[in-house]
């Protein structure tokens, strides 16, 4: 097989000051990549010419007409002779653009394209620091405006916003790329009933007051972070403290269980320290969203946003939370500097998550996590539509499925059992170190490698395949897989059951929801009805709290055009708004043709106002709506 080429890793730092002291990013900016495989396809930015240094909002949330309006003050650092900036831009309505003093200056906005947006063009001259005038489009694509009945509390209005990978340029105007990483600020005045929280050191926790009936929340993050880290949640938000540096943001009807399920939070922080650093974010919050958050969690720095899902009431799905705090080293500390590369983000996260949960819960239970991650390795591996899907460095959108997560994970694991975990973890430490607040490539990182671990041990080279699990399909022969005793046990009863053994005879009492995974999962797809009804009789899976274990088994169910499940079905999908466990439903009723497009459709009806707009938009495809 054919290598790729080791690109030479260079970066740029641009040498001007800003217009004053003033005006200056709290944090030195951080280098811009500029070897080749670290142009960003997604972004209409020329960063090596004029970058966003910092970003300044003052924004207003409009819950009436689902609109953030305000300005945006941008610094600027650009080369000598640099006339122009250009930022990336998604249906802003663009009111006016000056310079600090106040002066207009002369921008245009260039063709759309779908899903990347438009070029925002300022003509800057000698301003170093300009001032947008803006509202965001009421359809913006990283905003979830939610009704009060799709909250918790059911009283008050809901509003948060998901940034990854690049939705943040439909309400604030920037150069929206992982690789040009910036300090922000932030003053957001809200209805003075709702309270507001971001990613950064909150300034003002009770908010001070604005004009009549509004409040108005200030926030301050002084560390460079790719811009799709900058996020918001307005709502009827309490808060309690877990230890000194941790606690929980949720509804207030919700927050004593929710507090309760991640009360291992601050043991988490501490653990991860002691694997690889310090944290260096200041507090580590977790914010529990309504149920049509998108995704398991979002490691927004100082504070993740949560799924309702993963509380599940016996902290079996807290691994959620371990991944979301080891992006505060792999991924907000050293980013993948474009989208290609995003296994950089997931696939260390996904390692060092394991590693927490091993640190903190014991072999078995990390073994039982890695073990079905390479199910999904393995799943993905067959699913994808094409070879080249399943390269770690790949496409701009990413490998296919979770690949990013599951071969990016055992690359490195694979990495810790060749040399060893004492060695590995010493590398890995520095690593973060020498590359804290920088993108990263794959190119970067192997030379990273070759220089400070392998160090020219050409028999470690042959061994490790660096190039093959980077450049290569497929996955490479020294893969490592982790076995778990645990899953056997399920696949010992799976045997069984699938022999013929009355379902009576389970016993999941006291099962995690990885263990009903594999047990469900594992079921033949062909089903009697009658076996369906013994199944769901017995272990209750239509009416289960458990979100992970309702999607599989509706799932199975739909696998065999049961109709007892429809009304479960029906009444599931409105229910949750995160991805992993909608898609897989809606799918599986996509398959089933006429039957099963007649129920996605009328469920879809019902629960697409309440789903963020990132769902939206791929469910509007997968199913063909239109409206």
């Amino acid at each position: 097989m054919t290598k790729a080429p080791r690109l030479p890793l260079r970066s740029l730092t641009l040498a001007l000051a800003l217009a004053s002291a003033a005006q200056a990013a709290p944090d030195a900016p951080s280098p811009i990549l500029t070897t080749p495989e670290a142009r960003d396809e997604l972004t209409y930015a020329r960063p090596e010419i004029a970058r966003v240094t910092h970003v300044d909002l003052d924004l207003t949330a409009d819950f009436a007409t689902h609109v953030m309006r305000g300005t945006a003050t941008l610094d600027i650092l650009a080369r000598p002779g640099a006339t122009e900036i250009i930022l990336d831009d998604n249906k802003l309505a663009i009111s006016s653009v000056t310079d600090a003093a106040g002066k207009p200056l002369k921008w245009s906005v260039g063709a759309y394209a779908d899903y990347k947006g438009t070029p925002l063009t300022i003509a800057i001259g000698a301003a170093r620091r300009i001032v947008i005038t803006y509202a965001s489009d009421p359809g913006a694509s990283a905003l979830g405006w939610l009704a009060p009945p799709l909250t918790a509390g059911k009283v008050k209005p809901y509003l948060f916003s998901q940034g990854e990978s690049i939705n943040n340029r439909s309400w604030i105007p920037t150069q929206d790329s992982p690789g040009i990483r910036q300090s922000w600020s932030a003053k957001i005045t809200v209805p003075a009933d709702l309270v507001a929280v971001m990613s950064a050191e909150r300034l003002t926790p009770k908010g001070e007051a604005a004009a009549p009936g509004w409040h108005s929340y200030r926030f301050r993050m002084d560390h460079n972070v790719p811009p799709y880290l900058i996020a918001l949640a307005v709502g009827d938000i309490a808060f309690r403290a877990i230890d000194a540096r941790t606690g929980v943001y949720t509804e207030p009807s919700v927050l004593a269980k929710d507090a309760s399920e991640l009360s291992d939070t601050g043991r988490m922080v501490t653990t991860a320290e002691g694997l690889y650093g310090k944290y260096r974010w200041g507090r580590y919050d977790v914010l529990v969203l309504p149920p049509s958050f998108p995704f398991g969690g979002m490691e927004n720095p100082t504070l993740t946003f949560a799924t309702p899902t993963i509380i599940t009431g016996d902290k079996s799905n807290v691994d959620v939370i371990a991944h979301e705090l080891a992006h505060s080293w792999s991924g907000n500390l050293v980013t993948n500097a474009t989208w290609s590369d995003s296994w950089l983000n997931e696939g260390f996260t996904t390692y060092f998550e394991n590693r927490i949960d091993e640190a903190l819960y014991g072999k078995e239970r990390a073994a039982t996590l890695a073990d079905l991650l390479w199910d999904n390795l393995q799943r993905d591996l067959k699913g994808a539509p094409d070879a080249d899907a399943t390269r770690l460095h790949g496409k701009p959108e990413g490998t296919y499925g979770e690949l990013d997560y599951t071969k990016g994970s055992t690359f490195l694991r694979t990495i810790e059992y060749t040399v060893g975990r004492a060695r590995w973890d010493a590398y890995l430490g520095d690593y973060f170190d020498r590359h804290a607040f920088q993108p990263q490539t794959t190119a970067g990182f192997l030379a990273d490698l070759r220089a400070h671990l392998i160090k020219g041990d050409a028999a470690l080279e042959a061994k490790l395949q660096l190039d093959t699990w980077a450049y290569a399909p497929g996955l490479p022969s020294n893969a490592v897989h982790v076995h778990s005793e645990t899953l056997a046990k399920i696949d010992a009863l799976l045997a069984r059951v699938n022999a013929g053994a009355p379902i009576a005879s389970v016993d999941a009492a006291h099962w995690s929801t990885q263990e009903w995974l594999r047990f469900l999962n594992g079921l033949p797809r062909q089903q009697t009805a009658a076996r369906l009804a013994e199944l769901d009789r017995t272990l209750h899976l239509s009416s289960s709290t458990n979100a992970y274990i309702r999607s599989a088994w509706l799932v199975l169910a739909i696998a065999n055009r049961y109709d007892p499940a429809v009304p479960a079905i029906a009444d599931f999908l409105p229910s949750v708004g995160r991805g992993l466990l909608i898609y897989p439903v809606y799918r599986a009723l996509k398959q089933q043709g006429d039957w099963g497009m007649a129920i996605a459709r009328r469920d879809y009806a019902v629960a697409r106002g309440g789903y963020h707009p990132t769902v939206v938009s791929a469910l509007d495809k997968m199913l063909g709506w239109k409206g």
